[in-house]
């Protein structure tokens, strides 16, 4: 399992003024991902360039759908792949391939528009072989490397925070007292309505997934975002004391 990280977007422009593009002030939505591949050695099936079955996905820290939010992922495979490019425009966003060589395979994640109208880069590397050597590879036995994200999402729009704040695979901070949310549809982007629903709790290879325990990855997103505060406060007082130094001639 890889480190958690924490990616925290700021707030887009746009007509404010618009009821829609309201933005509720001082609320967080945050949305717990995973990135991870699953691969299987082949066995007796196993030839040269095709010795391993593996899948890549995104999908909810619970296993919940992640469409809620997410508009599309497209999956950057190495370029000896036929069409390395792969888009999965509907949950469950994974993909099955076949192989004999790790690489990494790089993520970029689109939000459905009243969300976030920028991109996310996320990067994974696919291991098919396990860490450390403990006999002939098993075929029943999959290599299993996932790393858990948060996206946090603040003051947002509350056209989107009414279609998300009761979502199981979303966490909210509290609201204001006396919000009044529209109902959900209303202005909101409507692609997420007419997307094919899915989520990753019965998938095939949901037993194999790794369990995150939220208050271990909360301990550690916390840790993470104290130390990044911390690392401006320095650099910020850094700046005040060069700016203090009297200039030399």
């Amino acid at each position: 399992m890889e480190d958690s990280h924490v990616v925290q977007f700021g707030i887009d422009g746009g007509d404010d003024n618009k009821n829609w593009r309201r933005r509720v002030n001082g609320v967080e939505v945050s949305v717990p991902i995973v990135c991870g591949s699953i691969a299987f050695f082949r066995g007796k099936k196993a030839k040269e360039y095709r010795t391993h079955n593996w899948t890549v996905y995104v999908r909810g820290a619970t296993n919940e759908d992640l469409g809620v939010v997410i508009k599309k992922v497209i999956f950057h495979l190495h370029p000896s792949f036929k069409s390395p490019t792969r888009v999965v425009d509907s949950p469950p966003f994974t993909l099955s391939e076949c192989g004999w060589g790790e690489f990494k395979i790089d993520i970029t994640i689109f939000f459905h528009s009243d969300a976030c109208e920028r991109k996310l880069e996320l990067s994974h590397l696919l291991k098919l072989n396990p860490e450390i050597y403990s006999g002939p590879q098993s075929p029943n036995v999959p290599v299993v490397t996932e790393s858990y994200n948060e996206i946090v999402f603040p003051d947002p729009f509350e056209c989107f925070l009414a279609r998300v704040h009761s979502h199981p695979a979303v966490h909210v901070s509290k609201l204001p007292e006396g919000l009044n949310l529209p109902p959900p549809g209303v202005a909101a982007d409507e692609t997420y309505y007419k997307m094919k629903k899915g989520d990753t709790i019965d998938h095939p290879l949901s037993h194999w997934f790794l369990k995150f325990s939220e208050a271990d990855e909360l301990f550690k997103l916390t840790a993470t975002r104290h130390k990044v505060q911390s690392d401006i406060a320095e650099l910020k007082r850094q700046l005040v004391v060069e700016d203090a130094q009297p200039e030399q001639f």
